[in-house]
Protein backbone atom coordinates (compact mmCIF):
# COMPACT_ATOMS: atom_id res chain seq x y z
CA UNK A 1 0.00 0.00 0.00
CA UNK A 2 1.37 3.56 -1.12
CA UNK A 3 1.91 6.39 1.25
CA UNK A 4 0.87 9.55 0.07
CA UNK A 5 3.07 11.57 1.69
CA UNK A 6 2.34 15.83 2.06
CA UNK A 7 4.03 17.51 -0.97
CA UNK A 8 3.88 21.29 0.30
CA UNK A 9 7.10 22.31 1.82
CA UNK A 10 5.31 23.50 4.49
CA UNK A 11 3.51 20.28 5.25
CA UNK A 12 6.77 17.39 5.19
CA UNK A 13 8.81 20.13 6.88
CA UNK A 14 6.36 20.44 9.39
CA UNK A 15 6.13 16.93 9.75
CA UNK A 16 9.78 16.35 9.61
CA UNK A 17 10.36 18.74 13.03
CA UNK A 18 7.34 16.93 14.67
CA UNK A 19 9.18 13.17 14.04
CA UNK A 20 12.88 14.65 15.46
CA UNK A 21 11.21 16.49 18.36
CA UNK A 22 9.42 13.09 19.18
CA UNK A 23 12.85 11.48 18.52
CA UNK A 24 14.67 13.60 20.53
CA UNK A 25 12.24 13.99 23.30
CA UNK A 26 12.03 10.01 23.79
CA UNK A 27 15.43 9.88 23.33
CA UNK A 28 16.49 12.55 25.89
CA UNK A 29 14.11 11.04 28.38
CA UNK A 30 15.08 7.04 28.02
CA UNK A 31 19.05 8.63 28.56
CA UNK A 32 17.84 10.06 32.05
CA UNK A 33 16.23 6.86 32.76
CA UNK A 34 18.37 5.04 32.35
CA UNK A 35 21.04 6.45 34.87
CA UNK A 36 18.07 7.20 37.51
CA UNK A 37 17.88 3.35 37.99
CA UNK A 38 21.30 2.76 38.75
CA UNK A 39 21.36 6.08 40.97
CA UNK A 40 18.45 5.03 43.09
CA UNK A 41 20.17 1.60 43.34
CA UNK A 42 23.96 3.34 44.50
CA UNK A 43 21.57 5.74 46.83
CA UNK A 44 19.74 2.66 48.84
CA UNK A 45 22.71 0.44 49.33
CA UNK A 46 24.57 3.36 50.68
CA UNK A 47 21.81 4.17 52.96
CA UNK A 48 21.50 0.34 54.23
CA UNK A 49 25.66 0.21 54.61
CA UNK A 50 25.26 3.54 56.55
CA UNK A 51 22.58 2.14 58.85
CA UNK A 52 24.78 -0.80 59.55
CA UNK A 53 27.89 0.73 59.77
CA UNK A 54 25.85 2.76 62.60
CA UNK A 55 24.37 -0.64 64.37
CA UNK A 56 27.81 -1.98 64.30
CA UNK A 57 28.98 -0.64 67.77
CA UNK A 58 30.88 -1.86 70.68
CA UNK A 59 27.96 -2.23 72.97
CA UNK A 60 26.19 -4.88 70.67
CA UNK A 61 29.81 -6.86 70.22
CA UNK A 62 29.39 -7.03 73.73
CA UNK A 63 25.87 -8.28 74.23
CA UNK A 64 26.47 -10.63 71.05
CA UNK A 65 29.44 -12.34 73.45
CA UNK A 66 27.23 -12.07 76.66
CA UNK A 67 23.80 -13.66 75.51
CA UNK A 68 22.43 -16.59 73.48
CA UNK A 69 20.45 -15.88 69.99
CA UNK A 70 17.11 -15.41 71.50
CA UNK A 71 13.79 -13.34 70.13
CA UNK A 72 14.11 -11.62 73.24
CA UNK A 73 17.61 -11.14 73.53
CA UNK A 74 19.43 -7.48 74.23
CA UNK A 75 20.65 -8.48 70.38
CA UNK A 76 17.53 -8.66 69.11
CA UNK A 77 15.61 -5.39 70.64
CA UNK A 78 18.32 -3.33 69.82
CA UNK A 79 17.97 -4.51 65.71
CA UNK A 80 14.25 -4.14 65.57
CA UNK A 81 14.79 -0.53 67.43
CA UNK A 82 17.30 0.37 64.60
CA UNK A 83 14.77 -1.41 62.05
CA UNK A 84 11.76 0.43 63.08
CA UNK A 85 13.73 4.08 63.47
CA UNK A 86 15.12 3.69 60.14
CA UNK A 87 12.52 2.01 57.78
CA UNK A 88 14.51 -0.93 56.93
CA UNK A 89 13.77 -4.06 55.89
CA UNK A 90 15.31 -6.11 58.34
CA UNK A 91 18.47 -5.37 60.46
CA UNK A 92 20.54 -8.77 60.84
CA UNK A 93 23.31 -8.98 63.53
CA UNK A 94 25.18 -12.73 62.96
CA UNK A 95 28.76 -13.70 64.86
CA UNK A 96 31.47 -15.11 63.62
CA UNK A 97 29.91 -18.30 62.11
CA UNK A 98 27.48 -16.95 60.18
CA UNK A 99 24.16 -17.57 63.00
CA UNK A 100 21.73 -14.93 63.53
CA UNK A 101 21.22 -12.90 66.81
CA UNK A 102 18.26 -10.96 65.31
CA UNK A 103 16.06 -11.38 62.35
CA UNK A 104 12.51 -9.30 61.31
CA UNK A 105 11.52 -13.49 61.74
CA UNK A 106 11.98 -13.97 65.10
CA UNK A 107 11.52 -18.02 64.35
CA UNK A 108 15.04 -18.20 62.02
CA UNK A 109 17.21 -16.66 64.71
CA UNK A 110 19.94 -18.98 65.92
CA UNK A 111 19.78 -20.09 62.48
CA UNK A 112 22.61 -19.93 59.45
CA UNK A 113 22.30 -16.72 57.28
CA UNK A 114 20.59 -17.13 53.61
CA UNK A 115 23.46 -15.53 52.24
CA UNK A 116 27.34 -15.72 52.18
CA UNK A 117 28.75 -13.42 54.85
CA UNK A 118 32.41 -14.45 54.38
CA UNK A 119 32.99 -10.70 53.04
CA UNK A 120 32.36 -8.82 55.83
CA UNK A 121 33.32 -11.81 58.16
CA UNK A 122 36.96 -10.84 56.65
CA UNK A 123 36.44 -6.97 57.72
CA UNK A 124 35.46 -5.61 54.33
CA UNK A 125 32.04 -3.56 53.71
CA UNK A 126 29.74 -4.85 51.07
CA UNK A 127 27.12 -3.30 48.97
CA UNK A 128 24.65 -5.49 46.85
CA UNK A 129 21.71 -5.77 45.39
CA UNK A 130 20.34 -9.46 46.81
CA UNK A 131 18.20 -11.95 47.14
CA UNK A 132 17.43 -13.99 49.76
CA UNK A 133 15.04 -15.15 52.63
CA UNK A 134 12.86 -11.83 52.77
CA UNK A 135 13.10 -11.73 48.53
CA UNK A 136 15.20 -8.88 47.20
CA UNK A 137 16.71 -6.27 48.65
CA UNK A 138 19.66 -3.59 48.75
CA UNK A 139 21.77 -4.28 51.08
CA UNK A 140 24.69 -3.34 53.22
CA UNK A 141 26.84 -5.54 55.16
CA UNK A 142 29.69 -4.49 57.61
CA UNK A 143 31.88 -6.32 60.35
CA UNK A 144 31.01 -6.41 63.92
CA UNK A 145 34.08 -5.53 65.98
CA UNK A 146 34.71 -5.73 69.87
CA UNK A 147 36.37 -2.99 71.73
CA UNK A 148 39.68 -4.20 70.89
CA UNK A 149 38.92 -4.29 66.93
CA UNK A 150 38.51 -7.87 66.54
CA UNK A 151 35.89 -9.22 64.13
CA UNK A 152 33.49 -11.10 66.37
CA UNK A 153 30.27 -10.44 63.78
CA UNK A 154 29.10 -9.12 61.16
CA UNK A 155 26.08 -6.29 61.01
CA UNK A 156 23.39 -6.98 57.76
CA UNK A 157 20.96 -4.24 57.25
CA UNK A 158 18.37 -4.52 53.88
CA UNK A 159 16.29 -2.15 52.48
CA UNK A 160 13.06 -3.60 50.24
CA UNK A 161 14.02 -2.93 46.51
CA UNK A 162 10.50 -2.33 46.19
CA UNK A 163 10.83 0.71 47.81
CA UNK A 164 13.38 1.35 45.11
CA UNK A 165 11.12 0.22 42.39
CA UNK A 166 8.55 2.22 43.40
CA UNK A 167 10.31 5.61 43.71
CA UNK A 168 11.45 5.19 40.22
CA UNK A 169 8.12 4.31 38.77
CA UNK A 170 6.36 7.59 40.98
CA UNK A 171 9.37 9.71 38.82
CA UNK A 172 8.57 8.87 35.88
CA UNK A 173 4.88 10.43 35.77
CA UNK A 174 6.55 13.80 36.68
CA UNK A 175 9.18 13.34 33.96
CA UNK A 176 6.73 12.66 31.04
CA UNK A 177 5.26 15.51 32.18
CA UNK A 178 8.27 17.77 31.36
CA UNK A 179 9.00 15.75 28.31
CA UNK A 180 5.43 16.30 26.90
CA UNK A 181 5.69 19.95 27.61
CA UNK A 182 9.61 19.87 25.69
CA UNK A 183 7.40 17.98 23.16
CA UNK A 184 4.74 20.96 23.35
CA UNK A 185 7.20 23.49 22.97
CA UNK A 186 9.23 22.21 20.29
CA UNK A 187 5.99 21.23 17.86
CA UNK A 188 4.95 24.83 18.36
CA UNK A 189 8.53 25.75 17.32
CA UNK A 190 7.86 23.42 14.37
CA UNK A 191 4.68 24.83 13.54
CA UNK A 192 5.65 28.76 13.44
CA UNK A 193 9.15 27.95 11.89
CA UNK A 194 7.11 25.92 9.21
CA UNK A 195 4.62 28.72 8.88
CA UNK A 196 7.53 31.11 8.08
CA UNK A 197 8.99 28.96 5.41
CA UNK A 198 5.33 28.11 3.97
CA UNK A 199 5.03 32.05 3.75
CA UNK A 200 8.59 32.49 1.64
CA UNK A 201 8.28 29.52 -0.49
CA UNK A 202 4.93 30.59 -1.55
CA UNK A 203 3.29 27.13 -0.08
CA UNK A 204 5.17 25.26 -3.61
CA UNK A 205 5.90 21.96 -3.38
CA UNK A 206 9.70 20.63 -3.34
CA UNK A 207 8.72 19.34 -6.89
CA UNK A 208 7.85 22.83 -7.79
CA UNK A 209 10.56 24.60 -5.98
CA UNK A 210 12.98 22.02 -8.32
CA UNK A 211 11.41 22.64 -11.50
CA UNK A 212 11.70 26.60 -11.00
CA UNK A 213 15.54 26.53 -10.17
CA UNK A 214 15.85 24.03 -13.49
CA UNK A 215 13.61 26.82 -15.62
CA UNK A 216 15.51 29.75 -13.78
CA UNK A 217 18.87 28.19 -14.93
CA UNK A 218 18.15 27.46 -18.04
CA UNK A 219 16.52 30.99 -18.34
CA UNK A 220 19.08 33.23 -17.13
CA UNK A 221 22.23 31.02 -19.01
CA UNK A 222 20.07 31.26 -22.57
CA UNK A 223 18.60 34.76 -22.44
CA UNK A 224 20.64 37.56 -24.68
CA UNK A 225 20.77 39.93 -21.72
CA UNK A 226 23.19 39.66 -18.81
CA UNK A 227 21.67 39.40 -15.60
CA UNK A 228 23.66 40.61 -11.91
CA UNK A 229 21.85 39.45 -8.81
CA UNK A 230 23.75 41.63 -5.32
CA UNK A 231 23.34 41.08 -2.04
CA UNK A 232 22.53 43.82 0.66
CA UNK A 233 26.70 44.33 1.23
CA UNK A 234 27.31 44.66 -3.01
CA UNK A 235 28.46 41.21 -3.33
CA UNK A 236 27.77 39.25 -6.42
CA UNK A 237 25.10 36.39 -5.58
CA UNK A 238 24.80 35.12 -9.49
CA UNK A 239 26.29 36.67 -12.73
CA UNK A 240 25.00 34.52 -15.86
CA UNK A 241 27.18 33.66 -19.35
CA UNK A 242 26.07 36.74 -21.09
CA UNK A 243 26.70 39.12 -18.05
CA UNK A 244 29.97 37.50 -18.11
CA UNK A 245 30.65 38.25 -21.73
CA UNK A 246 29.56 42.25 -21.64
CA UNK A 247 31.91 42.45 -18.25
CA UNK A 248 35.02 40.85 -19.30
CA UNK A 249 34.78 38.94 -16.10
CA UNK A 250 34.42 34.82 -15.35
CA UNK A 251 32.43 32.64 -12.93
CA UNK A 252 34.87 33.07 -9.96
CA UNK A 253 33.15 36.91 -9.74
CA UNK A 254 30.61 34.99 -7.67
CA UNK A 255 30.73 35.95 -4.22
CA UNK A 256 33.00 39.01 -4.23
CA UNK A 257 32.65 42.35 -4.02
CA UNK A 258 31.30 44.12 -7.27
CA UNK A 259 34.10 46.86 -6.63
CA UNK A 260 36.84 44.50 -6.33
CA UNK A 261 35.24 42.73 -9.62
CA UNK A 262 34.83 45.23 -11.54
CA UNK A 263 37.23 48.06 -10.45
CA UNK A 264 36.12 51.69 -9.96
CA UNK A 265 34.48 53.12 -12.84
CA UNK A 266 30.84 54.22 -14.01
CA UNK A 267 29.59 50.93 -14.42
CA UNK A 268 30.24 49.58 -10.96
CA UNK A 269 28.45 52.82 -9.52
CA UNK A 270 25.73 52.18 -12.45
CA UNK A 271 25.20 48.20 -11.06
CA UNK A 272 25.84 49.10 -7.47
CA UNK A 273 23.12 52.11 -7.65
CA UNK A 274 25.09 54.77 -6.67
CA UNK A 275 24.18 55.92 -9.97
CA UNK A 276 20.06 56.18 -10.38
CA UNK A 277 17.95 56.19 -13.59
CA UNK A 278 16.53 53.83 -15.81
CA UNK A 279 18.09 52.96 -19.35
CA UNK A 280 21.80 54.07 -17.71
CA UNK A 281 24.51 54.07 -20.23
CA UNK A 282 27.96 52.73 -19.57
CA UNK A 283 31.10 51.83 -21.37
CA UNK A 284 32.74 48.45 -20.50
CA UNK A 285 35.87 47.88 -22.82
CA UNK A 286 35.19 48.32 -26.42
CA UNK A 287 31.58 47.64 -25.30
CA UNK A 288 28.53 50.41 -25.14
CA UNK A 289 25.64 48.80 -22.51
CA UNK A 290 22.75 49.98 -21.15
CA UNK A 291 21.57 49.00 -17.73
CA UNK A 292 19.05 48.81 -15.43
CA UNK A 293 18.43 47.75 -11.37
CA UNK A 294 15.81 46.59 -9.16
CA UNK A 295 16.05 46.32 -5.68
CA UNK A 296 14.80 43.08 -3.87
CA UNK A 297 12.96 42.48 -0.37
CA UNK A 298 16.40 41.38 1.25
CA UNK A 299 18.28 44.93 0.65
CA UNK A 300 19.69 43.77 -2.65
CA UNK A 301 19.56 44.21 -6.21
CA UNK A 302 19.15 42.25 -9.47
CA UNK A 303 20.76 44.38 -12.73
CA UNK A 304 20.67 43.83 -16.31
CA UNK A 305 22.46 44.52 -19.22
CA UNK A 306 22.24 44.79 -22.75
CA UNK A 307 24.49 44.88 -25.24
CA UNK A 308 23.81 48.36 -27.33
CA UNK A 309 27.35 48.61 -29.33
CA UNK A 310 26.34 47.62 -32.67
CA UNK A 311 22.92 49.38 -31.82
CA UNK A 312 25.17 52.66 -30.72
CA UNK A 313 27.81 52.50 -33.58
CA UNK A 314 24.37 52.03 -35.96
CA UNK A 315 23.04 55.53 -34.61
CA UNK A 316 26.16 57.46 -35.06
CA UNK A 317 26.33 56.34 -38.63
CA UNK A 318 22.81 57.47 -39.25
CA UNK A 319 23.76 60.61 -37.61
CA UNK A 320 26.71 60.91 -39.99
CA UNK A 321 24.41 59.60 -43.21
CA UNK A 322 21.89 62.66 -41.73
CA UNK A 323 24.27 65.11 -41.43
CA UNK A 324 26.22 64.04 -45.29
CA UNK A 325 22.58 63.89 -46.91
CA UNK A 326 22.24 67.70 -45.47
CA UNK A 327 25.48 68.45 -46.86
CA UNK A 328 24.44 67.21 -49.85
CA UNK A 329 21.27 68.96 -50.32
CA UNK A 330 22.99 72.13 -49.57
CA UNK A 331 25.89 71.15 -52.12
CA UNK A 332 22.90 70.53 -54.49
CA UNK A 333 21.63 73.78 -54.29
CA UNK A 334 25.29 75.34 -54.67
CA UNK A 335 25.87 73.02 -57.61
CA UNK A 336 22.84 74.24 -59.49
CA UNK A 337 23.88 77.64 -58.75
CA UNK A 338 26.75 77.24 -60.23
CA UNK A 339 25.45 75.35 -63.12
CA UNK A 340 22.88 77.74 -63.91
CA UNK A 341 25.83 80.91 -63.70
CA UNK A 342 27.78 78.79 -66.19
CA UNK A 343 25.23 78.21 -68.60
CA UNK A 344 24.33 82.25 -68.04
CA UNK A 345 27.99 82.27 -69.23
CA UNK A 346 27.76 80.17 -72.23
CA UNK A 347 24.51 81.59 -73.43
CA UNK A 348 25.99 85.05 -73.46
CA UNK A 349 28.79 83.74 -75.20
CA UNK A 350 31.37 84.77 -72.19
CA UNK A 351 33.63 81.57 -73.44
CA UNK A 352 36.51 82.96 -71.32
CA UNK A 353 34.81 83.94 -68.09
CA UNK A 354 32.71 80.57 -67.96
CA UNK A 355 36.59 79.17 -67.94
CA UNK A 356 37.85 80.90 -65.35
CA UNK A 357 34.45 80.52 -63.66
CA UNK A 358 35.33 76.49 -63.93
CA UNK A 359 38.93 76.69 -63.06
CA UNK A 360 38.23 79.12 -59.78
CA UNK A 361 35.66 76.18 -58.88
CA UNK A 362 37.40 73.07 -59.44
CA UNK A 363 40.86 74.85 -57.64
CA UNK A 364 39.29 76.09 -54.27
CA UNK A 365 37.94 72.03 -53.78
CA UNK A 366 41.51 70.42 -54.95
CA UNK A 367 43.55 73.24 -52.78
CA UNK A 368 41.23 72.14 -49.79
CA UNK A 369 42.07 68.21 -50.17
CA UNK A 370 45.73 68.86 -50.59
CA UNK A 371 45.95 71.31 -47.93
CA UNK A 372 45.27 68.28 -45.72
CA UNK A 373 47.18 65.60 -47.71
CA UNK A 374 50.48 67.56 -47.67
CA UNK A 375 50.38 68.15 -44.18
CA UNK A 376 49.19 64.71 -42.54
CA UNK A 377 50.85 61.86 -44.44
CA UNK A 378 48.34 58.83 -42.79
CA UNK A 379 45.05 58.55 -45.80
CA UNK A 380 43.00 57.66 -42.98
CA UNK A 381 43.29 61.18 -41.44
CA UNK A 382 43.61 63.33 -44.21
CA UNK A 383 40.42 61.39 -45.91
CA UNK A 384 38.69 62.14 -42.71
CA UNK A 385 39.26 65.60 -42.26
CA UNK A 386 38.64 66.28 -45.79
CA UNK A 387 35.19 64.98 -45.89
CA UNK A 388 34.75 67.14 -42.21
CA UNK A 389 35.69 70.31 -44.46
CA UNK A 390 32.55 69.79 -46.66
CA UNK A 391 30.12 69.16 -43.50
CA UNK A 392 31.79 72.49 -42.09
CA UNK A 393 31.48 74.59 -44.61
CA UNK A 394 28.01 73.38 -45.42
CA UNK A 395 27.25 74.51 -41.81
CA UNK A 396 28.61 77.96 -42.23
CA UNK A 397 31.83 77.02 -40.18
CA UNK A 398 35.91 77.50 -41.32
CA UNK A 399 37.43 74.25 -40.49
CA UNK A 400 41.47 74.77 -40.70
CA UNK A 401 44.57 73.42 -39.59
CA UNK A 402 46.77 74.84 -37.35
CA UNK A 403 49.97 76.29 -38.24
CA UNK A 404 52.50 74.24 -37.77
CA UNK A 405 50.68 70.73 -37.85
CA UNK A 406 52.51 67.91 -39.87
CA UNK A 407 52.10 64.22 -38.92
CA UNK A 408 54.92 63.36 -40.99
CA UNK A 409 54.56 59.75 -41.03
CA UNK A 410 51.74 56.95 -41.22
CA UNK A 411 50.64 55.41 -37.55
CA UNK A 412 50.75 52.06 -36.27
CA UNK A 413 46.92 52.06 -35.69
CA UNK A 414 44.82 54.71 -37.73
CA UNK A 415 41.31 53.43 -35.98
CA UNK A 416 41.59 54.42 -32.66
CA UNK A 417 42.66 58.47 -33.95
CA UNK A 418 40.42 58.39 -36.48
CA UNK A 419 37.43 57.58 -34.00
CA UNK A 420 38.93 60.35 -31.30
CA UNK A 421 39.36 62.76 -34.24
CA UNK A 422 35.69 62.01 -35.53
CA UNK A 423 34.43 62.90 -32.12
CA UNK A 424 35.94 65.84 -31.27
CA UNK A 425 35.55 67.04 -34.53
CA UNK A 426 31.72 66.64 -34.59
CA UNK A 427 31.75 68.00 -31.29
CA UNK A 428 33.32 71.23 -31.78
CA UNK A 429 31.28 71.63 -35.38
CA UNK A 430 27.95 71.34 -33.16
CA UNK A 431 29.66 73.97 -30.58
CA UNK A 432 31.21 76.23 -32.72
CA UNK A 433 27.98 76.64 -35.53
CA UNK A 434 25.94 79.95 -35.21
CA UNK A 435 28.79 81.56 -33.56
CA UNK A 436 29.84 85.02 -34.41
CA UNK A 437 32.82 83.52 -36.84
CA UNK A 438 32.07 80.33 -36.53
CA UNK A 439 35.62 77.98 -36.75
CA UNK A 440 36.81 74.63 -36.26
CA UNK A 441 40.66 74.32 -35.59
CA UNK A 442 42.79 70.68 -36.03
CA UNK A 443 46.21 70.43 -34.50
CA UNK A 444 47.61 67.53 -35.04
CA UNK A 445 51.87 66.97 -34.79
CA UNK A 446 54.20 64.27 -33.53
CA UNK A 447 56.83 64.30 -31.02
CA UNK A 448 59.33 61.34 -31.44
CA UNK A 449 56.44 58.30 -31.75
CA UNK A 450 54.07 60.11 -29.76
CA UNK A 451 50.76 62.01 -32.07
CA UNK A 452 49.62 64.89 -29.99
CA UNK A 453 45.86 66.38 -31.46
CA UNK A 454 44.14 69.45 -30.58
CA UNK A 455 40.61 70.66 -31.48
CA UNK A 456 40.06 74.24 -30.92
CA UNK A 457 36.27 75.64 -31.27
CA UNK A 458 34.75 79.15 -30.83
CA UNK A 459 31.71 77.70 -29.03
CA UNK A 460 30.60 78.59 -25.75
CA UNK A 461 33.51 76.43 -24.01
CA UNK A 462 33.54 73.69 -21.00
CA UNK A 463 32.54 75.23 -17.90
CA UNK A 464 35.39 74.25 -15.29
CA UNK A 465 33.08 72.66 -12.91
CA UNK A 466 32.07 70.57 -15.43
CA UNK A 467 35.23 69.76 -17.48
CA UNK A 468 35.36 66.01 -15.84
CA UNK A 469 31.88 65.01 -16.22
CA UNK A 470 31.73 65.86 -19.89
CA UNK A 471 33.39 62.48 -20.03
CA UNK A 472 31.05 60.62 -18.14
CA UNK A 473 29.07 58.31 -20.56
CA UNK A 474 25.35 59.25 -20.47
CA UNK A 475 26.20 62.90 -20.21
CA UNK A 476 25.13 65.50 -22.69
CA UNK A 477 23.70 68.70 -23.53
CA UNK A 478 22.47 68.21 -26.83
CA UNK A 479 19.16 66.89 -28.05
CA UNK A 480 18.20 63.91 -28.54
CA UNK A 481 18.81 61.91 -31.87
CA UNK A 482 16.62 59.42 -33.30
CA UNK A 483 18.20 56.55 -31.75
CA UNK A 484 17.76 58.11 -28.45
CA UNK A 485 20.80 58.16 -26.70
CA UNK A 486 23.85 60.77 -26.55
CA UNK A 487 26.88 61.51 -24.08
CA UNK A 488 29.10 58.66 -25.31
CA UNK A 489 31.24 60.30 -27.73
CA UNK A 490 33.59 62.25 -25.35
CA UNK A 491 33.25 58.87 -23.00
CA UNK A 492 34.61 57.00 -25.84
CA UNK A 493 37.21 59.54 -26.57
CA UNK A 494 38.80 58.97 -22.98
CA UNK A 495 38.19 55.46 -22.85
CA UNK A 496 39.86 54.17 -26.66
CA UNK A 497 43.04 57.13 -25.76
CA UNK A 498 43.28 54.84 -22.45
CA UNK A 499 43.26 52.32 -23.81
CA UNK A 500 45.95 53.45 -26.07
CA UNK A 501 47.79 54.15 -22.81
CA UNK A 502 47.43 58.52 -23.65
CA UNK A 503 45.12 61.02 -21.75
CA UNK A 504 42.68 63.62 -22.80
CA UNK A 505 42.13 67.25 -21.25
CA UNK A 506 40.28 70.26 -22.39
CA UNK A 507 40.86 73.38 -21.46
CA UNK A 508 39.60 77.55 -22.46
CA UNK A 509 40.78 78.65 -25.75
CA UNK A 510 42.95 81.21 -25.88
CA UNK A 511 40.05 83.60 -27.81
CA UNK A 512 37.45 81.78 -26.00
CA UNK A 513 35.70 77.83 -26.43
CA UNK A 514 37.28 74.10 -25.52
CA UNK A 515 40.40 72.88 -26.40
CA UNK A 516 40.51 69.24 -26.35
CA UNK A 517 44.55 67.87 -26.04
CA UNK A 518 44.84 64.26 -26.56
CA UNK A 519 48.09 62.70 -26.42
CA UNK A 520 48.66 58.71 -27.96
CA UNK A 521 52.49 57.72 -27.29
CA UNK A 522 54.04 55.19 -29.40
CA UNK A 523 51.45 55.49 -31.77
CA UNK A 524 53.50 56.43 -35.36
CA UNK A 525 54.84 53.17 -37.05
CA UNK A 526 58.32 54.81 -36.81
CA UNK A 527 59.65 58.05 -34.86
CA UNK A 528 59.15 61.26 -36.61
CA UNK A 529 62.07 63.25 -38.29
CA UNK A 530 59.82 66.64 -37.77
CA UNK A 531 59.20 67.57 -34.24
CA UNK A 532 56.84 70.44 -33.72
CA UNK A 533 58.73 72.74 -30.94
Amino acid sequence: MRINWPQRVFSQVLLMQLAVATGVTVLTTGLFLAPLGAQLDEEAMRRALAIAQTTASPEIAESLAASPPTPHGPVQRSAERVREATGAEYVVIMDGRGIRWSHTATDRIGRIVSTDPSGALAGHEVMEIDSGTLGRSARGKVPLRDGRGTVVGAVSVGLAYDGVRDRLFAAIPELLVYAGGALAAGALAAYLISRRLQRQTHDLAFSDIEALLTEREAMLHGIREGVVALDGTDRVRLINDEAQRLLGVGPEAVGRPLDEVLGAGRTADVLTGRVAGEDLLTVRGPRVLIANRMSTDDGGAVATLRDRTELEELGRELDSTRGLIDALRAQDHEHANRMHTLLGLLELEMYEEAAAFVTEVAGVHRATAEQFTERIHDPLLAALLVGKATVAAERAVVLRMAEGTLLPGRLVDSRPLVTVMGNLVDNALDAAAGSPGAFVEVSLYARGREVVLRVTDSGPGVPAGQRESIFTEGWSTKKLPAHGKRGLGLALVRRLAGREGGTVRVAEAAGGGAEFTVVLPEALAGEASAVRP
